[in-house]
């Protein structure tokens, strides 16, 4: 008798997530090395009607319904954005298929992420500010000193003398499915990562991979359905209390 208004309530919720996803990939459309989400929905576990077909408690099967709609998952899309020239010297952007990461060591271990603009905390280490220190392809961090520096197309770090600072450490995972991405835009998990020696450009930031126009067109269309719940949602409620304060009285 209710059943509609757990289709409707469901669908409500799952569209309110489906907004807050979409809403956190427009507010980062110039976030740097930002990776949008793309949120999924299912249906609930299909319940099975079935009847009694005698004494002997042998049911039939009479038809399967679903009655509500629920968050699946949430996917990150990790292809490569394009690329800004910036010209600042501790700037830096990989070029591959979307599964290289610099590695930031935190406080809570290491993380990793596309963003590279970097800096030099108090103690002259190369850093991503107000996450941590990055790690050299050997896992060290990088002390540099000065900002005065040279670098090759594969992330070595020169003096202006010419002489070795290190090389920053671009880790691949052979699957990104298992990285989970914390509140700051950082990725953890997806088990232990290969440092690879892959294209890095000096003095360009990668861009965030979010498609504005796309967004605001997910935005409309998932509004839209979200109010025809809502009004549904209130004239189904109308009909049940007409239902059960008239239809019950007639003779």
């Amino acid at each position: 008798m209710f059943k509609g208004f757990y289709n409707l309530a469901s669908g409500m919720i799952t569209y309110g997530k489906n907004l807050n996803v979409i809403s956190n990939n427009m507010a980062n459309v110039s976030t740097t090395g930002f990776k949008s989400d793309l949120f999924t929905g299912q249906t609930f576990d299909e319940v099975m009607y079935d009847i009694v077909g005698n004494k002997e408690k042998i049911y039939t099967q009479i038809g399967e319904q679903s009655y509500a709609t629920v968050p699946s998952e949430l996917y990150t899309d990790f292809s490569q954005s394009s690329f800004d020239e910036t010209h600042m010297p501790l700037d830096f952007a990989i070029e591959d298929d979307g599964r290289g990461f610099f590695a930031i060591q935190t406080n809570n271990g290491i993380a990793y992420t596309r963003a590279g603009d970097f800096s030099l905390d108090e103690e002259s280490y190369l850093s991503l500010p107000d996450h941590g220190r990055v790690l050299d392809i050997n896992g060290q961090e990088i002390r540099l000193v000065t900002d005065k520096i040279q670098c090759d197309d594969y992330g070595r770090i020169y003096s202006q003398e010419g002489g070795f600072l290190g090389q920053i450490g671009v880790y691949v995972f052979e699957n990104t499915d298992g990285l989970e991405k914390d509140p700051m835009g950082m990725f953890t998990g997806g088990g232990q990562p290969e440092a690879q020696t892959v294209r890095v450009h000096h003095g360009m930031l990668e861009r965030s991979n979010v498609g504005l126009a796309q967004e605001m067109v997910k935005m409309i269309s998932t509004q839209r359905a979200y109010q025809s719940s809502a009004t549904l949602t209130k004239m189904y409620d109308q009909v049940m209390s007409h239902a059960s304060n008239d239809v019950g009285r007639l003779q």
